[in-house]
Order: structure tokens, then sequence, then C-alpha cells
């Protein structure tokens, strides 16, 4: 099989450092001048471990970090079809993309989030092949609402290795969402269907589209707001994570909140809005917090199921250790667990040993007083 490669190198890093995307090169400035580092490579070397001892032909790919770096320091053999600057862009996504695509690929590899999705799909509605080449995404963007990407990196390489192996699966059309990273910024969420792309079809590690809240949650979601609250230890401090229904647990409490960010709070008040990754490892390890407990409440994405990983990777794999296991809080109404149709709750944290470490059984608060068995993965 002739697979392509393609990596958005910049995918992804407004992610730690709270600026909920990586659209444009103004926000990929701004990242980098707070101490983000690029994590598409690291995500693509995951999906690599579980090929590299099945790819049979020379994988196609664009020079430097778009492709060549990670499948050489992978030690895969690949086929440079394209050279590109230091510096890229969605262009020369969309350039790579059409390139490939004369070079007869089977099968179209890409990594980055919603708005590479977004310029493969632009590509291929260009050279007319919508539909009729195969793709599949490697996840590592902030946002990725598209049902076009796996579960996490590893399940992206499990899927290719079984294509590799022979293992026939079937295709589908799958969703290609987008929303505005400006209003995203604002806390206004609107995703719409931009268009379609073939993937391969494995409810086990393709991701579903992200769904939005129905109108007969909202009681549960307060229900579940009041349990949180009721049951805040003092001198506890409480990163409440990005969402509606982690929302509903500020606004329990009657403060505000940044709902598409992190707040903390501290004996029901809010000492610190929006954090990122780094403000929330100061907090962990400053002299008047050091000692306090920490607990992080986090919600589930609906019709996806990740927990960490997709809008809120200020909670890194260093903020999640220091937290500690014990100390998570997941929330999410049963109605979201029905809609995952009985998979599993999505673990996709960018550690593969935190993955497996937090995966398991875990209590679920689903109401005032409730709690729902459900299983991480």
């Amino acid at each position: 099989m002739k697979l392509g490669l393609i990596i958005n190198p910049m995918a992804g890093i407004g992610g730690t450092v709270g600026l909920k995307g990586s659209d444009g090169r103004e926000i990929v400035e701004q990242a980098l001048a707070q101490g983000a580092k690029p994590k598409a490579g690291e995500r693509v070397l995951l999906a690599l471990e579980k090929l590299a001892d099945v790819i049979i032909q020379p994988v196609l790919t664009v020079s430097g970090a778009m492709g060549a770096n990670v499948l050489e320091q992978a030690g895969v053999a690949h086929e440079v079809v394209m050279q590109t600057s230091s510096e890229t862009t969605a262009n020369d996504t969309c350039e790579a993309v059409l390139k490939l695509c004369e070079n007869n690929i089977d099968l179209l590899i890409f990594a980055g989030g919603d708005g590479t999705a977004r310029d493969v799909l632009d590509a291929l509605n260009k050279n007319g092949q919508v539909g009729s080449l195969p793709v599949l995404g490697i996840p590592a963007g902030c946002k990725i609402h598209s049902a076009v990407y796996a579960v996490t990196p590893s399940r992206a390489g499990e899927l290719v290795a079984m294509l590799e192996q022979g293992e026939p699966l079937a295709l589908k059309q799958a969703e290609v969402m987008d929303l505005n990273e400006q209003d995203y910024r604002e806390g206004k969420v609107s995703a719409s269907c931009y268009g379609y792309l073939s993937v391969p079809v494995d409810d086990a590690r393709m991701q579903a589209m992200k769904q939005g809240g129905v109108n007969h949650e909202v009681i549960a979601v307060q229900d579940i707001a009041s349990d949180v609250v009721e049951n805040m230890e003092n001198d506890v401090l409480y990163f409440i994570g990005a969402g509606t229904t982690t929302a509903a647990v500020m606004d329990e409490l009657g403060l505000e909140n940044s709902l598409l960010g992190v707040d903390v709070v501290l004996n029901r008040e809010l000492i610190a809005s929006d954090v990122d990754e780094v403000a929330m490892l100061v907090l962990l390890d400053d002299e008047l917090h050091k000692d306090r407990v920490a607990k992080i409440v986090v919600t589930a994405i609906g019709g996806q199921g990740h927990v960490f990983g997709r809008g809120n990777q200020q909670f890194s794999p260093a903020v999640i250790a220091k937290v500690g296991s014990r100390n998570i809080i997941v929330i999410a109404t049963n109605e979201k667990l029905r809609s995952l149709q009985g998979r599993p709750l999505l673990l996709d944290t960018g550690s593969v040993q935190l993955d497996a470490e937090l995966a398991g059984v875990k209590q679920i608060v689903t109401g005032f007083e409730q709690r729902t068995l459900y299983k991480l993965s």
C-alpha cells in the first residue's frame, strides 16, 4: 500500500498555553512567545510506533517538519516528494496533498486539527478526489470536532497497520467540522459541517463527530453542578475545565467563567481565570499552595467521549500527574453517556503511559448524589 503523510507542525501549539487554537501565524507566534512547544511530531511518532514493522513501501511525504523529520526519527523508509521552507502554512498543506495525489497514493495520513482537515478537503476538492481517496487523521490539534480523526495517535497507527497487513476495512463519508477560532476564544461555539472525507469504518478507533447539548439536559446539568459544589472541600484547589457542563458548576458558585478555558477556585472563590499549563504548574508548586490538595473537574465531549485531549490541552501530563488520578472528577449527563452507545470515555493526554494509568472503570458524576460507573480507555 502506498501511504502519504502530511504533518501540520504547528497544530495544537496553542493548547497548553490556553489560546484555544493555532490557526494563523499571529496565534502561532503568540503561543511560541508564551513558551509553547510544537507537539504534532510527537503525536505522529506515537502512531508510527504501531507501523514501523509492517510498512512495506517507502512513505511518500514532505520535507522537514511536515513529515520527513519524524519518519527519519522513527526509522521508517520514506521518499520526499515536495520541499518546503521552515515556516509552513495552510497553502503548503494544500500543495502537499496535490503532490501526493500526483504520486497515486492509496491512503493519505495527516496530522493536525479541524483547520488541517479543512485544508485537506479543499485540496481534494480542487483535484476532484473527494470521496475517492481514503484519508485518516492523526489528532494533533486543539479543537477536533471532525469525525475524520482516530481517537488517539496510537489508534491511528493500529488502523494503518491493519490495512498494511491486508485486513479489509469498509469506508464511509465522515464530517469535516470547523468553527471560527476568534468566536471560540470569546466563548461562542457554533461548529458547522464544512464537507465530507472518506475514512475507515472502525467504531473503536475512529472518533465520532462532536455533538452539542440538548435542552432537556439542562436540569440534569444543574443537578450535576449542585452535587459538585455541595461536595467542594475547603482549602482545596479546583481546576474547572472547559465546557458547558463545567460552566454550570461556576454558575452554581456564582462565579464568572471562561467557558472554554480553565478556571481556578479556592474556598468557592475564583482566584485565577483562563489559566494555561504553566500557570497551573506555578500554582501547584508555589509556597502558598504547594501543600494543598488539588482537583480537576472535567467533562466528556458529547458524541466523541474525550475527557482529555480535545480542547483542554492545558491539562498536560505534567499537570495531571501533579494533581493525581484520584483527584480527577469527571462529570457528564446520562444522556451524554448514552450517546456513546457503549463506547468508552476516551483519554488522549499526550502520554501513552498516563493514559494507561488513568484507564479503567471510574465513577462519573451524572446527577445530584448520583454516580455512574463507566469505562475510560
